[in-house]
């Protein structure tokens, strides 16, 4: 078997004669599948004739692609039995390439370790920190297909796919599970992102409730707060504010007009329903600041930063509950995300600098500092309506006595826990010292956090414990609460 004759002419043809819309299934991913397969087969101890066919395998795993997207891999073995007889590869050995091939159409069942090896090396992005470009690549190519229709789909099936997903393979299981459930929970934090910003499909009495008392509390700060002592905020809700004090236009009709377009975009960007509900929003807002007489709160500029954004903040947050924005930006900041590399926190940073610079520029920088407070103030109640005040967080243990914390959490604390197989040691001057360990990964409150790492101090004083906060978490045993 020629396999280094093969691997320089099949690799340049992939490379030539790949349809050029094949974002993903491009050349790239059989390079990348071959080093993976490469780096497994050395850690599952797969050498000589073995790995020669598994590289064989891998090489030829996409081919089909050349002339068809549907049942590629059928097609894959086809060109494998017209191409490699030439370089000296036997029927038998030929087959035993395809058995291989076939193994990884999703869902993948591999028959034997060397099906397993190719399997896991042809899905290993799953479980690298580039999975997010990797998918947006593969997502714009089934989009461009007409095989995925939204991106609210495509993260729907990569949460599936994500949650289904086991690795074959004890040395890729290792290496790459903990980074693949680390994706997931991005994923699902990105679902209900989505869910807070675009609300069901439907509208229930509880959205009108929340809408109405949102933009009632909304029109309060605004106008019991902020506006009677020139103060800002940050978004449509800060460019209105600005236009309002450097125009004397009514706040109202600012506010109407200035959401707008952002309430057509969000049609396209999101859905109508979204549109309709957010417009609704904006018209009550604006009805509420023309109609309603609220007093003026307070002059205190300390007062009016923090209680400003408080109530600003609660009524956006209300708003959100509903599943729509009585603020444009974060349509925008959607929209422009979808087609920069910037994030969405990155895109609202920038609009809000401007913003706060403006502001200083015109009305002093003491006015853009206060209403940056405010700003900060509003952000915070936001999260706190919008989550919840028991923020989950996900924690993750590593300890030479695991067994004894996996019972302690379960039975104690009753929390659910996945463990990941994985090695400790490795010290400075104890490098070649090292063991097989469980690594504990579990997702509590804020507030069980102390008592969890006490939990942890009892069984282990040298345990290594480090925490990160959970936008979203659903399912398992996360509604069980706790007396503490």
């Amino acid at each position: 078997m020629r396999f280094g004759e093969v691997h320089s002419f099949f690799l340049k043809k992939l490379e030539n004669e790949l349809p050029a819309d094949l974002l993903y299934h491009n050349v790239r991913h059989t390079v990348e599948v071959l080093a993976a397969v490469e780096e497994i087969a050395e850690s599952e101890k797969v050498t000589g004739e073995d790995l020669v066919l598994l590289k064989t395998a891998a090489l030829f795993h996409d081919a089909g692609f050349l002339t068809a997207y549907e049942g590629h891999e059928e097609v894959s073995c086809d060109i494998a039995r017209s191409i490699l007889p030439e370089y000296d590869y036997s029927p038998d050995k030929i087959e035993s390439v395809c058995r291989m091939i076939r193994a990884t159409r999703v869902p993948q069942h591999p028959l034997d370790k060397k099906a397993d090896i190719l399997c896991d090396a042809d899905l290993s992005y799953l479980g690298t920190d580039d999975y997010t470009a990797y998918a947006e690549n593969l997502f714009l190519e089934l989009e461009g297909r007409g095989i995925v229709k939204s991106r609210k789909e495509w993260t729907e099936k990569q949460v599936r796919f994500l949650e289904e997903h086991r690795y074959c393979t004890e040395s890729a299981s290792k290496r790459l599970s903990a980074v693949q459930h680390q994706n997931l929970l991005g994923l699902k934090q990105e679902e209900e992102t989505a869910h807070l910003v675009t609300g069901h499909n439907q509208f229930l009495a509880t959205d009108l409730i929340l809408i109405a008392a949102g933009v009632i509390t909304a029109a309060f700060a605004l106008q019991g707060f902020l506006v009677p002592n020139n103060f800002f905020d940050g978004g449509m809700t800060g460019i209105s504010l600005l236009i309002h004090e450097i125009y004397h236009f009514n706040l109202a009709y600012v506010t109407l007009i200035v959401n707008l377009p952002f309430v057509i975009m969000g049609a396209y960007t999101i859905n109508k329903h979204f549109a309709w509900k957010t417009l609704l929003c904006i018209i009550l807002l604006g009805i509420c600041l023309f109609y309603i007489p609220y007093p003026v709160m307070t002059s205190d500029k300390l007062l009016v930063s923090i209680f400003g954004g408080f109530f600003l903040g609660l009524g956006i947050g209300l708003t959100m509950r509903a599943g729509c924005a009585v603020d444009g930006i974060e349509v925008l900041a959607l929209y422009t995300w979808r087609r920069t590399s910037f994030t969405i926190s990155e895109i609202i940073l920038a609009l809000n600098v401007l913003i706060f610079s403006v502001a200083a520029f015109r009305f002093g920088v003491q006015t853009a500092l206060y209403s940056m407070l405010t700003y900060f103030t509003a952000t915070k109640t936001v999260d706190y309506v919008v989550e919840g005040v028991e923020a989950y967080t996900g924690v993750t243990i590593i300890s030479g006595k695991s067994e004894l914390i996996k019972h302690r959490l379960v039975n104690e604390l009753g929390r659910g826990i996945t463990i990941y197989k994985g090695e400790r040691g490795f010290l400075p001057g104890k490098f070649h010292i090292h063991s097989d360990v469980d690594i504990i990964f579990t997702v509590i409150t804020r507030l069980e956090l102390r008592k969890l790492k006490n939990l942890v101090s009892d069984v282990d004083p040298h345990a290594f414990v480090f925490a990160h906060t959970i936008k979203e978490a659903s399912g398992g045993v996360m509604k069980r609460r706790h007396i503490h």
